[in-house]
């Protein structure tokens, strides 16, 4: 493991050095998307500014804590992180700072910070992926509670650790209070459900008929079929609720950066055409910028039904959620 974090390591500084001199500007990103998913983006960004990328790359919620440890002493000028409750973590930590109206004006309110600390970059939806060859999508539930049913005993895969999972539980505690939410998790542990450390993972074992079916973020789906082309999972989206929960990436910037304004210039990259449709078209989100289609195997934002949640309060009951997973024995 400690060879492979020296490779990802020396792989960045070699791409920064490549791009600019030895004096030019230097980012410190740290990235909860995965280094597979956004080095392209990332290179791009180099080449296009001549400003240098130093990347730390780990899972969100595991930066969010690393930023609060570091407080004021954290190298990081910029927090790219894969879901709202990571970045409301640390912005209500008092480490992160506004960002300029310009930025913030291109992306709808309700994917971005109330308080403006940060910004919608691509969204993700909840969905069920099933396996169309066993199960009829008439038989899907309308909503998670309908997978508390005793005939989903042992069909149904969840990844309890990853963060998405725990965003959408506590999407569950702001709608529907912490009792219901308790009530769901221990029926959902009722009824046995496939535990996997991450959405990928879900979708290749549905796929693989180890399961029937499994509840992850639309686009690993659309992803595996660009890869190997048809499959037999198909993605469901819920109507309403925590399930039909839509999660922007997004990014804020440290108060503490000694680089305001280059900062300000990655996340504006982020925004920018050519990376809104790198969102679109190759990861397969949806673009938060208007004018940016998504990609033709999505639906249209407009015809999703999210529920109606200020995404800035899910840092607020994050802790709860993970605690009422716990309790559930999910974990």
């Amino acid at each position: 493991m400690r060879t492979r974090i020296l490779l990802v390591a020396v792989t960045v500084a070699l791409l920064a050095t490549a791009c600019g001199d030895p004096d030019a500007t230097t980012l410190t990103v740290y990235s909860g998307r995965s280094q597979a998913l956004v080095q392209p983006l990332f290179d791009r960004f180099i080449a296009e500014t001549g400003i240098r990328l130093e990347v730390r790359y780990a899972e969100s919620v595991d930066l969010a804590a690393t930023l609060a440890e570091e407080g004021g002493n954290s190298p990081a000028d910029v927090f790219f992180a894969a879901d709202p409750a990571s970045l409301g973590a640390v912005a209500a930590a008092g480490l992160l700072q506004p960002l300029p109206e310009r930025i913030l004006a291109l992306v709808p309110d309700r994917f971005s910070d109330r308080d403006g600390f940060w910004v919608g970059t691509s969204g993700r939806s909840r969905s069920v992926v099933y396996d169309t060859s066993v199960v009829d999508p008439a038989d899907l539930p309308s909503s998670l509670d309908g997978f508390t049913d005793p005939r989903w005993r042992g069909r149904l895969a969840i990844a309890p650790t990853n963060a998405s999972f725990v965003a959408s539980v506590a999407a569950m505690i702001l709608l529907d209070g912490e009792d219901a939410t308790r009530a769901w998790l221990q029926g959902i542990a009722a009824n046995q459900p496939l535990a996997y450390p991450k959405n990928s993972v879900i979708v290749a074992a549905v796929n693989d008929g180890e399961a029937q079916a499994g509840l992850v973020n639309h686009y690993y789906l659309l992803q595996l079929q660009a890869e190997q082309g048809e499959t037999i999972a198909a993605n469901h989206f819920l109507s309403g609720g925590a399930g039909a929960l839509i999660m922007p990436a997004g990014a804020g910037i440290l108060a503490t950066t000694d680089d305001e304004a280059a900062a300000e210039r990655f996340v504006e990259f982020l925004l920018a055409d050519s990376a809104q449709r790198f969102f679109a078209d190759t990861v397969f989100e949806f673009p938060m910028v208007a004018g940016i289609d998504p990609n033709r195997v999505l639906p249209a934002l407009s015809d999703l039904s999210p529920p109606d949640l200020d995404l800035s309060d899910l840092a607020e009951v994050l802790d709860l959620a993970t605690d009422l997973i716990a309790e559930a024995g999910l974990l």
